[in-house]
């Protein structure tokens, strides 16, 4: 009984100072001291899209709508498409967007072409606590300004063809909508 005892005890010991742990494979060890790389929120649009099998669209609108949740902290879609077409329909999408330096929405559009490739359009929505002038100076710098409207600016910068950046001025902050078309975008 004495040896059981003294067994009962060195164990649990031996376990929690990892000594009885040396003889299993390292992938064990390194799986449970390596940190999980942090994730950031689900891309909604991206499970509704692969929910009615779209496929040609599918790469775009992946890329598109990674790029306006990234620094969010949720999401979360409403979803249209033409049913009979199921996954070869045009897909619209509104996304609401969650950040802890404020919301924004998201309109995401994707037409499957008869070449293979997907046109689309992106639009992210935002208000900036600060007036439009101030608003384009700060973020806009090297931006070319036409004023569409008395109280609406649109920005484009050459570096980036199919983007612009409308700044309208809605007292007591700025509406802001970045917006990006591209014809024909050949998945990769």
């Amino acid at each position: 009984m004495t040896l059981f005892r003294s067994l009962a005890t060195t164990v649990p010991k031996l376990l929690a100072a990892g000594v009885l742990l040396a003889p299993l494979p390292a992938a064990f060890a390194q799986g449970v001291l390596v940190p999980q790389a942090e994730q950031g929120p689900r891309n909604s649009v991206v499970q509704a899209a692969s929910a009615i099998g779209a496929k040609q669209c599918l790469p775009a609108l992946s890329e598109l709508s990674a790029l306006g949740i990234k620094g969010t902290t949720g999401n979360d879609v409403l979803f249209d498409w033409d049913r009979a077409r199921g996954g070869n329909s045009a897909i619209f999408s509104l996304v609401g967007l969650e950040a802890a330096n404020g919301n924004a929405a998201m309109s995401l559009t994707g037409v499957p072409e008869a070449d293979g490739t997907c046109s689309v359009s992106a639009e992210r929505i935002s208000v900036e606590p600060a007036d439009c002038a101030t608003v384009a100076r700060k973020q806009l710098p090297g931006y070319q300004g036409t004023k569409l409207l008395s109280h609406m600016m649109v920005y484009t910068d050459g570096k980036t063809p199919g983007s612009s950046v409308s700044l309208i001025d809605s007292k007591p902050g700025c509406l802001m909508i970045r917006r990006f078309v591209m014809f024909r975008k050949a998945p990769q």
